[in-house]
C-alpha cells in the first residue's frame, strides 16, 4: 500500500502473512553483517536502510498487525 503521511512524507509498505521474525531477530535487521542465511553476508537491509536514509527517508520492519506475518515500511519525504 502507498499513503501521504501529513503534508510531508510518503510511505510505501508491504506486508505478507507469513510466519514473520522473531523480536530477537527484527532488533538486529539493520546491522551491518548480521545474517541468519547460511551463505549471507549480511549487508542487505543495511545497504537498503542507507539509500533511504540518504534520501531524508527511513525503513522500518515489524509484524503486520492484519495479516501477522512481517511488514516492511520505506518512508520518504514529499
Amino acid at each position: 500500500t502507498t499513503r501521504r503521511e501529513g503534508d510531508a512524507a510518503i510511505a510505501i509498505e508491504v506486508a505478507d502473512n507469513g510466519p514473520g521474525l522473531p523480536a530477537e531477530i527484527l532488533a538486529h535487521v539493520f546491522e551491518a553483517f548480521h545474517t541468519t542465511r547460511r551463505d549471507g553476508v549480511g549487508l542487505g537491509l543495511s545497504i537498503a536502510m542507507d539509500v533511504a536514509r540518504s534520501h531524508g527517508g527511513s525503513l522500518d520492519l515489524g509484524t503486520s498487525p492484519q495479516l501477522g506475518g512481517l511488514r516492511a515500511t520505506l518512508r520518504l519525504p514529499r
